[in-house]
């Protein structure tokens, strides 16, 4: 594995009982000091690569080197180099804050003084000292998060894994959670290999990403890059009735057609949108609004899958996986 890589993988493949394929040929090459995102809607296999990744599962076939151990040959070696946040949180409501941070401590055979000062450390930085000694049970979920986030980083991993840490918290605490995971990769030189189904989360957080559908990788690059491979402007019609086919609309091209809603590219959105009305009054179609923007990750997704993000979002085939 090259040096500057925090985690190299090639080709992992994760076949359950069924034939239940849920990752199929994934590649990853994780820089060391980065955020690195793996977007993609629920059930694209994002846990099922991370629990590879962290050594709680094999995979069926390929190979991967986290922090420069090899996850069959070496895991415990992982293991010491890792910190896991997984979407269902580790604390223990019955404890306090601190202690939460302490036992995690000891997990990894730190002790004494020295732990006592990380777990300080921790809580100041995470804004937590103030509740430390009340039970986390009596905590807001945003704070349950924060938390779970230092328990990750308790024993001074090199590499972060953190699976859709955002999940269920509300704007602002997912707005203060984004602020320090960015921290930790810009101010610390931390790796964090982010999961996520957030297009928001991703574009803001990772410096680099790749997209994820139905276990296998369909996109890679910056959120930058990938956008800017997408010219002209997306088009977004919500029509009054579902057509049974896409209409033929002058001067819009990669069409697609999700029940009411119709999406497309046009070179300038401004200038296309009285053409695309015309075009639709003909047609018979009635417009409810019609939206023009710049290029999204949505529109990534969508161009490299041929659905939208959204409609992807209830695929069962992790949940079936697990």
């Amino acid at each position: 594995m090259s040096a500057d890589l925090a985690i190299a993988a090639s080709d992992l493949v994760k076949t359950y009982p069924g034939d239940v394929r849920a990752v199929r040929g994934v590649s990853l090459a994780v820089p060391a000091g980065t955020v690195f995102g793996l977007l993609g809607p629920n059930g694209a296999g994002k846990s099922t690569t991370v629990k590879i990744l962290t050594t709680l599962t094999r995979a069926t076939s390929g190979t991967a080197v986290v922090a420069g151990h090899d996850v069959n040959r070496h895991p415990d070696a992982v293991r010491r180099s890792i910190g896991c946040v997984f979407q269902k949180h580790a604390v223990d409501p019955e404890a306090t804050g601190r202690e939460n941070l302490l036992l995690q401590g000891h997990l990894y055979g730190l002790r004494g003084s020295a732990l006592r000062a990380r777990a300080g450390e921790l809580l100041d930085r995470f804004g937590l000292a103030d509740a430390a000694d009340r039970l986390v049970r009596t905590w807001s979920g945003g704070m349950q998060r924060k938390l779970d986030v230092a328990m990750g980083l308790v024993h001074g991993p090199s590499v972060l894994f953190l699976d859709e840490p955002t999940t269920g918290l509300d704007p602002e605490a997912r707005a203060e959670l984004w602020a320090e995971i960015g921290r930790l990769g810009r101010d610390e030189g931390l790796t964090v290999l982010l999961t996520t189904h957030y297009l928001e989360e991703a574009d803001r957080l990772a410096d680099q990403l790749v997209i994820v559908d139905r276990g296998q990788v369909v996109a890679a690059g910056t959120a930058e890059q990938l956008k800017s491979e997408l010219r002209g402007d997306a088009l977004v019609v919500e029509l009054g009735a579902a057509p049974a086919v896409p209409p033929q609309l002058p001067g819009v091209r990669e069409v697609t057609l999700d029940g009411r809603t119709l999406r497309a590219r046009v070179d300038d959105g401004a200038r296309a949108v009285p053409a695309v009305l015309a075009g639709l009054e003909a047609a018979g179609l009635v417009p409810a609004s019609v939206t023009v923007a710049r290029p999204s990750l949505d529109d990534v997704y969508l161009r490299h899958t041929g659905r939208a993000f959204a409609a992807d979002a209830t695929s069962e085939l992790e949940g079936a996986a697990r």
